[in-house]
């Protein structure tokens, strides 16, 4: 226990530092889609110097940026297609935020579980009971709409019954179409303006599509338990 509790602030000392470093340096401007657009260039010429290290060093960033469960999966993802392309920034954003939220889910879930049950237990009582009921077409149902973010299904499942390989690689499929959508926005980078611009009507109906083909065995599990 005492070791536990050694990792336990070891580990809350890296995070607030590492958040703390994030905001005091305002490294926050270029996760934006106006700091993107103002370092294009650089941004652009790096990659074709060395296409490796850029690729290594986003995944790393992004990896580091989920597994603190900061919200920047969305905007990494849109700066991973204006990089990379729709293809490849998807993948690698894909790659990155499995990792990444698959560290963070077991940080939640082995290090600061305990603290964070007492504190939030009551309020999962809906997210428990829906996994318990339908398992994992529950979790990609969420991550099939976008509707939740990332970084708050890692902390659910972290507190849930959600096995980790279930959540591994619930993640990583449930995310993929999404990324792309995100990645094909990015693409079009300097024609928007905020993120609010890559949620067109055709975007949103084709999110709603997806949550509804996910939600299909919890509706036939449901449909057949009252038959039985």
């Amino acid at each position: 226990m005492k070791g536990l509790s050694k990792a336990r602030l070891m580990l809350l000392f890296f995070l607030v530092l590492v958040i703390s470093l994030f905001y005091f340096f305002k490294l926050g401007q270029y996760f934006t889609i106006e700091g993107i657009k103002a370092h294009r260039l650089v941004l652009q010429q790096s990659i074709e110097k060395n296409y490796v290290a850029a690729v290594s060093g986003f995944i790393m960033i992004y990896i580091l940026l989920t597994s603190i469960t900061l919200p920047f999966a969305v905007i990494m993802t849109v700066i991973g297609g204006f990089l990379f392309g729709t293809f490849w920034g998807a993948i690698y954003s894909n790659i990155a935020a499995t990792i990444g939220s698959s560290i963070a889910f077991l940080m939640i879930r082995y290090i600061f579980g305990g603290w964070l049950h007492k504190t939030f237990g009551h309020k999962l009582k809906t997210f428990r009971r829906e996994f318990e009921r339908y398992g994992y077409s529950y979790l990609l149902s969420i991550h099939f709409s976008s509707v939740v973010p990332l970084f708050v299904i890692n902390i659910l499942a972290g507190l849930a019954n959600v096995s980790p390989w279930t959540f591994f690689w619930t993640t990583s499929v449930g995310t993929l179409p999404g990324f792309f959508v995100y990645a094909f926005a990015g693409k079009q980078l300097t024609q928007i303006t905020t993120i609010r611009d890559v949620f067109s009507l055709k975007i949103i109906l084709a999110f709603v599509l997806l949550a509804i083909l996910a939600s299909i065995p919890v509706i036939l599990r449901r449909w057949g338990k009252k038959i039985n």
